[in-house]
């Protein structure tokens, strides 16, 4: 067997957490990779509206088991509030929830030294949820951080130790006050409850399911755009976003990847800063946040918002092997008369097709224009259906990515998901 992996092609809320919820049936374990609480993966069903936040996006199908890999970085209390959640829908979580004992945990004071780093940038800040994930991720590969695993052992002495030197930090590099004691409090309560969960050997498990003849769909967090090698650095996050992650997230091997699903918006959006070439600061930018509903799941900040972008479409196809594409949010375009791709950048004069290794405002984006359809496609079930302006529009992003567009989505809802043929 193989692991399917599903992630974003942009800069993240491209509906991941949708697809996966529509999946689920097809697989025995769905995945969480990478990432931390900064995502928020929306799912709409039987007039249920939720966010997920760390757990897995096939939680709510109770035959399939669930897994936070060891590539996921897990803040308790905020753990702690999503198990609430979904019990609070008469959801048991205690028997289909696993979690790899290496993830690694954010710490009160992480989300103290994230306020306190953003603060100190001033106008270069980047943006930062201020969850306190980069500061655990830093954690994480300076060999400091405190794993999941370390709960079951010694774990006040490790954490005194990590507190302490994270106040060293603060009080030496930063001028920010703060107040710990207040967070500690809920954190513990959220220690406990995980202790209440099954915590494996993740990559142990993973493998042996794989042998067992068990399917695997990997979920990624963010987007491609975001990953903190190839994303528009400084702008990313602080984990691999790209399919490679997945293996290291995992502990799966390369050769173990199966199909590899990317989804995108039928347009661009951005939250936070960073270059984004296609963004649109007239009316048609208003509209498309309006009618997307386009503010942050987690945060509830207003995104950017831009044509699509076929130039970074390709690039992140490239470097994630994509076999497949799920295009969402196509009925946010339904009303417009003129809809553009953006199919290159002119740069210092020149016109190129590729990603630079700056993305700077100087980038002027190349538009191909398209005919709008004017149609109300939220009711559709079948791709017979769709309107011809529509079609042309799906056509001529699949020869401009050489990947088919398997699945489109016309609207929020479980049932509001079509699959080509």
């Amino acid at each position: 067997m193989k692991v399917d992996v599903l992630l974003g092609l942009q800069w993240g809320d491209e509906g991941k957490g949708k697809i996966v919820d529509v999946l689920t049936p097809k697989y025995d374990i769905i995945t969480r990779f990478q990432g931390g609480p900064n995502a928020g993966h929306t799912l709409e069903f039987n007039q249920i509206k939720h966010v997920l936040h760390t757990i897995p996006s096939g939680i709510f199908r109770d035959d399939k088991l669930n897994v936070i890999g060891n590539g996921v970085v897990i803040d308790p209390v905020i753990f702690k509030k999503e198990i609430e959640g979904i019990k609070a829908i008469g959801i048991d979580l205690s028997k289909n929830l696993f979690i790899s004992k290496k993830a690694h945990l954010i710490l009160p004071s992480h989300r103290i030294l994230d306020a306190a780093s953003e603060a100190a940038k001033g106008k270069s800040k980047i943006g930062s949820t201020l969850k306190g994930i980069g500061p655990t991720y830093m954690d994480k590969t300076g060999r400091n951080g405190l794993r999941v695993g370390d709960i079951l052992t010694n774990f006040d002495e490790k954490y005194k130790a990590l507190v302490e030197k994270h106040g060293d930090m603060l009080n030496k590099f930063y001028s920010f006050e703060y107040n710990l004691s207040e967070y500690e409090t809920e954190w513990f309560e959220g220690i406990k409850l995980l202790q209440e969960f099954q915590l494996i050997d993740s990559e142990q498990f993973l493998n042996d399911s794989l042998k067992n003849g068990k399917s695997i769909l990997a979920e990624g967090a963010q987007g491609t755009l975001l990953d903190i090698d190839f994303g528009s650095y400084p702008f990313v996050t602080s984990s691999n976003t790209v399919c490679a992650g997945a293996c290291t997230g995992l502990g799966i091997a390369p050769n173990r990847i199966g199909e590899v699903i990317g989804i995108f918006k039928a347009y661009c959006t951005r939250v936070g800063m960073g270059p984004f070439p296609t963004e649109l600061f007239d009316e048609v930018g208003i509209e498309l946040r309006n009618k997307g509903n386009e503010f942050g799941s987690t945060t509830g900040r207003e995104r950017r918002c831009g044509w699509l972008d076929m130039v970074s479409l390709k690039y992140s196809i490239m470097i994630n092997g994509v076999t497949q594409l799920t295009m969402m949010k196509s009925d946010v375009l339904d009303g417009f008369d003129t809809i553009k791709i953006c199919t290159g950048y002119k740069l210092d004069g020149k016109e190129i097709d590729y990603v630079p290794y700056e993305m700077t405002d100087a980038i002027e984006p190349v538009y191909t224009e398209f005919k709008g359809w004017n149609t109300d496609m939220t009711s559709m079930s079948n791709e017979d259906e769709f309107p011809e302006d529509f079609k042309a529009y799906i056509d001529f992003i699949e020869k401009a990515t050489g990947v088919p567009i398997t699945v489109v989505s016309v609207g929020p809802n479980r049932s509001q998901t079509i699959e080509r043929k």
